[in-house]
């Protein structure tokens, strides 16, 4: 059972990854992105990390687990904000004019 929760934490934080990749890549422009990398990319680091904090269930790499997605969780919104501050001073076109 446990088996079965570890793997579904695993697939759905490789599962969001991969969309913020592709929502990356795919996007049309930089807040939008921004907002992908951001949002999906942490929850998917987040359920990578509840996986492994699960398999190896000590106390030591739960606390690590906890720390690094504390770590994440204050840093991401941080590198966002500064990839729209250079986006801004660089006058990169924040968002593309719709075409009729």
């Amino acid at each position: 059972m446990i088996d079965v929760v570890i793997g579904l934490l695993a697939l759905l934080g490789g599962f969001f990854a991969l969309a913020a990749g592709i929502g990356i890549l795919r996007l049309p422009d930089v807040l939008i992105r921004m907002h992908a990398s951001t949002k999906a990319g942490t929850l998917g680091c987040g359920l990578v990390l509840a996986a492994a904090g699960v398999f190896f269930a000590d106390m030591a790499v739960t606390t690590q687990v906890v720390l690094i997605f504390l770590f994440i969780l204050l840093t991401a919104p941080i590198a966002a904000h500064m990839i729209g501050r250079a986006a801004l001073r660089l006058n990169v076109p924040l968002f593309k004019p719709k075409r009729d």
